[in-house]
């Protein structure tokens, strides 16, 4: 067995950022950016207007009481063309363009109106509610860097500077076959002696969610022929995970199914719990991850190893926000000699700090518990006992709840 360290290492140091193409801004959500956003325009474009009101000269405004003619009106969108002189005004909307002449804004709440002749109450500095051009970006500033993943306001930004395709890495294709003659999909006619086929689906989902694209493979059966027939669709696809048939059972059949078909094996088995029997090699021209059958073991590894194998594809930073450091809520044992992924809940304790309680039974086929837990509390291997207070790592699972 080797460490999760060297795995990690291993798994992670064996994919490269995938090539960029464009896409719609539209459809960038969630995408990662290949090239930086630059804009198109200078925003605002000119000196506008931040509220309602009227566009006047500073200086006519310094006393007030005063009063000053109405020469014109500048809505949104629409640009007095006229100059501001010496006593007049131009009423003006948030927005608008300042008129040439002016260079500061009354909020129509500090004025009286009598027809055109507006008594302005307050005075207003050179300026004064006034956005001058450029105030939030001008042309050729960047404003979304590469290799950041896209969320509705970097969306809007790149829509404000005028940006309407971007560069985007191309999504990692993950190719995902279930193996066993003992799953059958959800709503299927089930055997006494078969169970519910999780895996496929929640791996599917977990790609998905890291921003690849899934593709079902389906579930090959406990013969070699199937299995060889099924994984032959993975070809043209980045990675392929498999479920199931990693371990040492006459029925787990990946290895030797594959191996006539080019399955060259890095390694098979990580000091770890739950998990330890994770294949990791190529299959031709396509990466292969052997998960275990196990749900939760299939998962936790999903989200030690896969999603940081898709982070590299995407040109992102695999080793981003793997742990933190949280109080102990219960008592633990020696650990043996594998590295323990237990889950827990947690809870904020006396002073806000995060309190991670692990379930008392970490059964890797208690997918249920895996769906309450909040964390996973990772104890090394041959960690001596702790009580409860103890600090010690975790990391945070995609949950209801949220924790910072």
């Amino acid at each position: 067995m080797i460490s999760v360290e060297d795995a990690f290492a291993r798994i992670v140091g064996a994919f490269e950022r995938l090539p960029a193409e464009q896409v719609a801004l539209a459809d960038a959500l969630g995408r990662v950016l290949a090239a930086d956003v630059v804009s198109r325009r200078t925003q605002p474009p000119a000196d506008v207007s931040a509220m309602d009101g009227y566009a006047v000269r500073a200086a006519d405004v310094a006393t007030v009481p005063v009063t000053l003619t109405q020469i014109g009106a500048a809505p949104a969108g629409a640009a007095f063309t006229g100059t501001v002189g010496q006593g007049e005004t131009v009423r003006i909307f948030t927005g608008a363009p300042l008129p040439a002449g002016a260079d500061a804004i009354v909020i129509q709440e500090d004025t009286e109106i009598a027809g055109d002749r507006i008594t302005i109450k307050e005075s207003a500095p050179r300026g004064h509610y006034v956005r001058e051009a450029g105030l939030d970006f001008r042309e050729g500033t960047v404003g979304v860097a590469a290799g950041t993943r896209l969320g509705s306001r970097e969306i809007g930004l790149a829509a404000a500077m005028n940006v309407p395709w971007l560069s985007v890495v191309r999504k990692p294709r993950v190719a995902i076959l279930a193996t066993g003659d003992e799953v059958v999909m959800p709503g299927d006619p089930a055997g006494p002696d078969q169970i519910m086929s999780s895996n496929g689906l929640a791996l599917a989902g977990f790609v998905r969610e890291r921003g690849g694209e899934p593709v079902d493979l389906g579930i090959a059966r406990d013969d070699e022929g199937a299995l060889r027939e099924a994984a032959a669709g993975a070809r043209g696809a980045d990675l392929l995970l498999t479920c199931g048939g990693a371990s040492v059972g006459e029925h787990d059949l990946i290895q030797s199914a594959l191996e006539p078909d080019g399955l060259d094996v890095d390694f098979w088995k990580i000091a770890m719990r739950p998990g330890k029997p994770l294949i990791f090699g190529r299959l031709g021209e396509t990466k292969l991850i052997g998960l275990p059958g196990n749900p939760v073991s299939s998962l936790v590894c999903a989200l030690l190893y896969v999603g940081p194998a898709i982070d590299a594809m995407l040109g992102l930073d695999p080793n981003a926000g793997r742990t933190i450091s949280v109080t102990l809520g219960a008592d633990l044992g020696e650990n043996d000699r594998r590295q323990d992924y237990l889950r827990a809940t947690l809870a904020r304790g006396d002073g806000g700090a995060l309190v991670a309680t692990p379930f008392k039974r970490q059964d890797s086929s208690m997918l249920s518990r895996f769906v309450m837990a909040d964390c996973l509390i990772v104890r090394a291997p041959h960690a001596a006992p702790l009580a409860a207070g103890a600090t010690v790592e975790a990391i945070l699972l995609p949950s209801g709840k949220h924790f910072s």
